[in-house]
């Protein structure tokens, strides 16, 4: 080949795909199963690093336009936590007062925080002002950034159960003051406040519904033809 002569590149090839198999597929279905809503756990912290490893891996999540609007604040002051159960208390005060005859009794016997024993405390915010993604799909939709958010806490939740942890969602909060409580940007919406560490025991049925406060229904009944 001369100098004049231009070099021809190769492209590498596509990454092969890895095979799903069917003892994957059975595996994955039982993580769907196992996956709980945790409220009591372990107070062994999580081992070093595991949960900046989750955290990685959560940013795998889809996003709209790409656009990543999952803001991840990891809450270990005293001072923060201690604000945290206060706003938690209040809220939580308000729900049982709002509860209706034998309920009240049924919701007050439910343990509806792991604030005090989860080593590891997550809130979870969306940022709609990210330039990220160039605001490709949210024109008619915008509240797809927090859908997006919520992605992320889904498959934080399943890599976590992957992990043996344990992921416990706290929603019965004031908004505004865990923003102040944390201190983050204003234009951020707070998506979750998340539980995580070992739990103290595990099931395949939903805690609430072993309470008897609801009972899972099978898709059939949310299934529609048009």
């Amino acid at each position: 080949m001369s100098e004049a002569e231009p070099s021809l590149s190769v492209p590498d090839p596509a990454p092969r795909p890895p095979v799903f198999d069917a003892a994957f597929r059975q595996a994955l279905e039982a993580l769907f199963v196992w996956r709980r809503d945790v409220r009591r756990f372990c107070p062994d912290p999580l081992p070093p690093g595991l949960l900046e490893r989750l955290l990685d891996l959560a940013c795998l999540a889809p996003s709209v336009g790409l656009s990543q609007p999952w803001r991840f604040v990891v809450v270990e002051s005293p001072e923060r936590r201690a604000g945290i159960r206060a706003n938690f208390e209040r809220c939580n005060a308000e729900a049982l007062a709002a509860q209706p005859g034998e309920r009240a009794g049924l919701y007050a016997r439910l343990k509806l925080a792991g604030l005090d024993e989860a080593p590891s405390h997550l809130a979870v915010f969306a940022d709609r002002t990210s330039a990220r993604g160039h605001g490709l799909g949210r024109r008619t939709m915008p509240e797809t950034s927090e859908y997006s958010a919520v992605m992320a806490i889904h498959t934080l939740w399943l890599l976590a159960r992957a992990h043996g942890v344990g992921l416990g969602w706290v929603s019965i909060l004031e908004p505004q003051a865990v923003k102040a409580t944390l201190d983050v940007p204003p234009a951020w919406t707070f998506i979750g406040y998340l539980c995580l560490g070992y739990p103290a025991a595990q099931d395949s049925v939903p805690a609430l519904e072993r309470a008897g406060w609801e009972r899972r229904t099978p898709a059939g009944a949310f299934r529609l033809l048009r």
